[in-house]
Formats: structure tokens, sequence, C-alpha cells
């Protein structure tokens, strides 16, 4: 079904033992696609993966760590996380949080605590919640484990670049002028920010890569291989690889979008 909405979905807690987050998971071919929902002062704790991860925040303030780098990220910001860097993303004291959250499916969406090592083999997120409840794995979420700056051969600490990327100031902001479309491209996947004050259109018979819309504000008439649907906020449009698409905005409906698609890197990683 290529056409969701989050609130549809059953949310999980995706690392039970380090986070607070709980989230619906669409699994695509080569992504995890996430809304990652946190209540004030909430989070996780340091921790990293081998897989990439794209963060996309659309409510609250977040209070991030990324290698050692921490900032108050409003929304409207995007993070990009590569791969085994340590990071840490909490609501911040004055009310909850809500990120779109994306992970490539080279591992899967449940972390390693920063200052443990990286396993043999990744825990799903039925893995995990089995374990803490029979008590295999200790919680320790709420800070009372302190981490060290040491870190270990498997993480990466220092030397982290900057990581994030103000889209818009705000996603209550007035709409500019001209027609936006940003992308910034990770190893593994991509994120994109569209601001469409006066239509668009994207037509194309068979998608080059693994493509993910969320609808931030606006309305999108979308046809993704013979279904078609007028996808409203919040709502979300996948299109698999290699499938015909349609997207197309009216020009007296001003629409903002948040993308993600998949690298030729990744999917040279990922095969049938």
């Amino acid at each position: 079904m290529p056409f969701h909405r989050f609130e549809e979905m059953e949310s999980v807690q995706l690392t039970p033992h380090l986070s607070s987050a709980e989230s619906p998971i669409i699994d695509g071919k080569y992504l995890y696609y996430c809304l990652n929902q946190k209540k004030a002062g909430t989070g996780s704790e340091l921790h990293y993966h081998p897989n990439e991860l794209l963060i996309f925040n659309v409510m609250g303030n977040i209070n991030a760590v990324v290698g050692k780098d921490r900032r108050i990220v409003p929304p409207g910001t995007f993070i990009l996380v590569p791969p085994n860097v340590r990071h840490s993303m909490k609501a911040a004291e004055d009310g909850p949080i809500a990120y779109l959250y994306i992970k490539d499916r080279t591992w899967t969406v449940v972390g390693i605590a920063a200052d443990e090592r990286l396993p043999d083999s990744a825990m799903s997120v039925e893995d995990a919640a089995e374990k803490m409840a029979a008590g295999e794995i200790v919680d320790r979420k709420g800070g009372g484990v302190k981490f060290s700056d040491e870190g270990h051969e498997d993480i990466i600490i220092e030397g982290v670049p900057d990581c994030y990327y103000p889209m818009i100031n705000g996603l209550d902001a007035p709409y500019r002028k001209g027609k936006q479309i940003t992308w910034i491209e990770g190893e593994r996947s991509a994120f994109g920010f569209f601001e469409l004050p006066n239509g668009y259109e994207d037509k194309c018979n068979s998608a080059d890569h693994e493509y993910i819309y969320y609808v931030l504000d606006g309305a999108v008439k979308a046809r993704v291989g013979n279904e078609e649907k007028d996808v409203a906020p919040a709502g979300i449009i996948e299109i698999p690889k290699g499938t015909a698409y349609e997207l197309i905005v009216d020009a007296g409906t001003p629409t903002r979008l948040a993308a993600v698609r998949s690298s030729t890197f990744l999917e040279g990683k990922i095969t049938d």
C-alpha cells in the first residue's frame, strides 16, 4: 500500500532499554521510516548504530547531541547522523517532540549503547522487547549511566563535522515567493525539503530510487502504480523503486513536503 498515516498505525518502542521513543514503522525495501515521539524531558541515552540516520523535526525542541556537538533543534531543522557516530535525541523540558526518523536497512532500528561494542548481529524491535521483559538487558534510560568521551574502536565521537541543517524557520512560517527544492545527500540516503507556493508536477514511469514523501502542509494529488489519493497534511506517499508515479500540487494550494530517497550505494548493499 503506497499511502499511510502514522496515527492509523500501531506504535512500538524502538530501543526500549536506551530510549523512551515510541513510533510506528513503515518498512520499505531500503529504508525504515518512522515518526519518533518522546515526552518532555525524556529521550535516548548516548548510542550509535552502523546504519545512517536522517532526522527532521516536526514538533517541539530536540536536545540533540551528534559526536560532541550539542544543540537545541527547533522544528524545521534536519539532522544527518553518519553510521557509527555517537548521538542522543531528547525532548527539551518545555514539551514533547516528534520527528521523522529514517534509517537504512543494513541494520535494524535498535541502537547500541555508547559504551558497548558492536554485536555480531542486530536485535529486532521484537527481540529487544522480549529481552527487556525477561530482564536479559538492563534498562539504561534516565541518565543513570555515565558515558565516557574516550569511546572505543566501533564508535565515532571525535572529528564529526557539522550535521545540522536548518531548512526553514518554523513549519508555520509564511511561504516565500519562489519554489524551493533542496536535497541533502548522505552516503546511503538523502533528505529533501520542498516548498511549493505556486504548484508542482512530477511524473515518472519508473522511480530511480525508493522515495517516501511526508506532506507537511497543503495537499498532493498522488498516483503510485494504479492507486490514487488526495494526500492531506501528515499523509505519507511511499514510492518503491521502479514504480510509476505522479505527484501534482495545484497552483492555488501552497504545499511543503519532506522527502527521503535511497541511494545507489545503499541499493547495491541491499539486493534481492
